[in-house]
């Protein structure tokens, strides 16, 4: 057992978080934009309510605990393969802007005056970005700093690429600016059709995911409605039997769900150096 717990956790140990940090991501969520952070907050809400109301009608403490999870669990389990359509969507987006990064610099200007023209015709998917980006070298920002901090932003090997060949344009203002950008944004478009046809064959282990979920739930629903199929879970045996089996499913699901999910992608842009902003 001590080998097992080794192999999966490893033996260093990891950094503390601060003080309230655990509690504070647990309220804001993984999201990263306001209106994310308010739909999870309102499904914290509704847990709570909702399993408070399942505890006063049946009596039982696990049933309310179990409620409460699956408000905000079952939208994450039937999300899966979302995370994924949207970073494939932002690849694309990236390509799209390089081809008009291309086209802006073609015409002579320099490379900061053209990021700056591509804002209001970035694609939608990473307009943020882009704006953020172009404000950061009008606030002064170094380009290099500027550039690495847009590249974490998109968190994606395809943005890393096109970030490393306008930093390599900074330094040695070479007059292939726009071959390289144009064969970037080829990759972008293979890379696209790659992630999609592999996001396809994904689908039956997630339509399996919803499958299993949605049988739950109503099993769970028939059984809060039913008072004599309840009525063994109502002793302290009982509801130990039904936490166990609880918890068992739902780490089932959890690890299907991550079994249909991709890998992150690995990237080779290092972090922006706060102090190398403003130099």
């Amino acid at each position: 057992m001590i080998l097992a717990v080794v192999a999966l956790v490893g033996t260093r140990r990891p950094a503390r978080p601060a003080t309230g940090a655990g509690l504070r991501r647990l309220w804001v969520g993984p999201g990263t934009g306001r209106r994310e952070q308010r739909r999870h907050q309102r499904l914290l809400i509704g847990a709570v309510v909702v399993g408070a109301v399942a505890f006063l009608l049946t009596g039982l403490l696990m049933v309310g605990l179990l409620v409460a999870i699956a408000v905000p669990g079952v939208p994450w389990l039937f999300s899966v393969g979302r995370a994924e359509q949207q970073a494939i969507a932002r690849v694309e987006a990236v390509g799209e802007w390089t081809r008009r990064l291309k086209d802006v610099s073609a015409v002579g200007q320099g490379l900061q005056q053209a990021i700056i023209g591509t804002v209001t015709t970035v694609p939608e998917q990473i307009e943020d970005e882009v704006r953020v980006l172009a404000a950061r070298l009008q606030a002064g920002w170094s380009a290099r700093a500027a550039l690495l901090a847009f590249a974490e932003e998109i968190g994606d090997p395809v943005g890393d690429q096109v970030v490393a060949a306008l930093i390599l344009h900074l330094t040695d203002r070479g007059e292939r600016l726009g071959d390289v950008l144009g064969s970037i944004a080829a990759a972008a478009s293979a890379e696209v059709a790659t992630r999609r046809e592999v996001e396809a064959k994904r689908t039956q282990p997630r339509f399996a995911v919803r499958f299993l979920t949605g049988m739950t739930l109503a099993t769970l629903a028939y059984g809060l409605l039913n008072a004599e199929y309840m009525q063994p879970y109502g002793t302290p045996t009982g509801q130990l039997v039904m936490i166990v089996l609880g918890a068992g499913f739902i780490a089932l699901l959890v690890w299907v769900r991550t079994m249909s999910q991709p890998p992150p992608p690995a990237r080779f842009l290092p972090a922006p150096d706060p102090e190398e902003a403003l130099r």
